[in-house]
């Protein structure tokens, strides 16, 4: 049975599945396409948010460093996705190159913890997406229904409408093709860089030198009485203390990480890439570089203007700005997150979709969701499906608490895809790779350690719905997937390979 658990598809068999016609996705993305998904689905709300409330409780104006931590990570990770993209052009991301090196029920796991973590993903983002309109609104004097708007905190049960709207219209844009996904993320991903790069500029002549001293806050001491959990529970079950000090800078990484969640992404659409081979490293790499200097100048600036300790949690550039005599900036802000923010909603959705295209493709999920749209070349069938459903999750229910799951996914995507380029390269050291990841095993090994201790820093609630969701996805595994797995058929010889 383990033999049967742990089969390989082989790099080969999996690219000629997408060349069925009925199966097989258009090309038609560029390096620039791919970059400008990366950057799109990146910068959101951490860039806006997290700034402030990492510097308040965890680095002052140190958070800068905590984002070039928390990007180390991810560059690290970045690289072995660009090695594998590059090798397995085929939708799925993580999913896929599972499948390839570490066998098939690995591949299910991460296949099915990629579902979830873009699910939650979109629906946590269409949620503050529709804070953001409604702000905007009230500001503008229209107020949206209680039982119509955002449902965190209100008295009444109600629907938000906004939020459900519009992962509906992304549904719809994605299922008429990836083209028309690219140019509008163009536009709308154009006039999200111009806002940060007018908040570094502008900020820039606000700055006060004294505002970075100290520029690592000294730890705060413990209150007499007071007492911490013992080093133990504070590893195993998401330590993130308010105390400074060097050791707050990386506390405050394993928060600024949300910020960076999504490059990832990018390596879902390798299949309807013109150039995989060079465009995937490019478009991968390029996006978390350009994020990283963006996050690195927006923190810079932000508590250059303010002392870190009068930071704003909620709205820290805004606030920044109004605390500085520049309340007009405030409402641009806003309406550049809330531009933003469709971008990556519609991003994390088309990620999903893909993944959910190639394992019913593969049969774990019913080979219904497999067939493309015969005019568009889209995954219509899952798309249409899984907008609907993340389209009233987002309508009916508040995700804070969730979205921490999105975290924890990403990161075992992560720990899944390092150990699998090992793998891969000791077992199949003769496949042609355009792009090599280097120092081979020592970087996968830090990028697997460096993972594993941003996951160990988050809450116990975390891993125990986390695991909740495992248990379900083995059920679903051994009473379907298992049997209708094409590999399986293939070997049992009730499916020929595809020549």
């Amino acid at each position: 049975m383990s033999s049967t658990l742990f089969r390989t598809k082989k790099v080969e068999q999996s690219i000629l599945d997408t060349e069925e016609p009925e199966h097989a996705l258009k090309k038609s993305l560029s390096a620039l396409d791919l970059t400008v998904f990366g950057v799109g689905v990146i910068i959101g709300t951490g860039i806006f948010v997290l700034t402030g409330t990492v510097a308040k409780n965890n680095a002052g104006p140190a958070t800068a460093l905590a984002f070039v931590a928390a990007g180390v990570v991810c560059a690290l990770a970045a690289l072995c996705y660009a090695e594998f993209a590059s090798t397995v052009p085929v939708a799925g991301s993580a999913y896929t190159f599972s499948y390839a090196s570490l066998g098939e029920l690995p591949a299910w796991i991460i296949g099915w913890d990629l579902v979830l973590e873009f699910a939650l993903g979109t629906a946590v983002v269409a949620v503050g997406w529709s804070g953001y309109i409604q702000s905007l609104m009230d500001n503008a004097g229209w107020n949206m229904p209680a039982a119509l708007g955002s449902r965190e905190g209100a008295d009444v049960f109600g629907f938000d409408i906004l939020a459900a709207a519009l992962v509906l219209v992304l549904t719809c844009i994605l299922v008429v093709g990836m083209k028309l996904s690219a140019r509008i993320t163009s536009i709308v991903v154009a006039i999200k860089v111009t806002v940060v790069l007018v908040v570094i500029i502008a900020g820039a002549f606000l700055i006060k030198a004294d505002n970075y001293d100290p520029f690592i806050p000294k730890e705060q001491p413990v209150e007499a009485g007071a007492s911490l959990d013992s080093p133990l529970i504070q590893l195993m079950f998401g330590w993130a203390p308010s105390n400074f000090g060097v050791m707050g800078i990386f506390t405050a990484a394993s928060v600024v990480f949300f910020a960076f969640i999504g490059f990832d992404v990018v390596a879902t659409a390798a299949e309807e890439t013109k150039n995989p081979q060079r465009d995937m490293p490019r478009g991968i790499l390029g996006s978390l570089v350009i994020c990283t200097t963006l996050y690195v100048l927006v923190s810079i600036v932000v508590t250059g203007m303010q002392n870190y300790s009068e930071l704003s949690v909620d709205a820290p550039l805004a606030d920044a700005f109004k605390a500085t005599g520049h309340p007009w900036y405030a409402g641009f802000i806003s309406f550049g997150a809330a531009v933003g923010l469709t971008t990556v909603c519609m991003i994390l959705l088309l990620g999903q979709t893909r993944v959910f295209f190639a394992m019913s493709r593969d049969g774990l999920l019913p080979r219904f969701f497999s067939h493309v749209h015969p005019r568009f070349k889209t995954p219509h069938r899952p798309t249409v499906l899984l907008g609907v459903i993340i389209a009233v999750l987002a309508g009916f229910t508040p995700l804070t608490e969730l979205a921490a799951l999105v975290n924890i996914g990403t990161l075992f995507a992560f720990v899944v895809v390092a150990i699998g380029v090992i793998i891969l390269r000791k077992s199949r050291p003769d496949l042609p790779r355009s792009f090599r990841t280097p120092w081979v095993p020592v970087l996968p090994i830090l990028s697997v350690c460096a993972s594993l201790w941003l996951m160990i820093n988050l809450p116990a609630e975390t891993w125990v719905r986390f695991g909740i969701w495992m248990a379900v996805g083995f059920l679903v595994y051994f009473l379907y997937g298992r049997t209708h797995s094409r590999l399986a058929r293939r070997e049992a010889g009730e499916e020929q390979p595809s020549a």
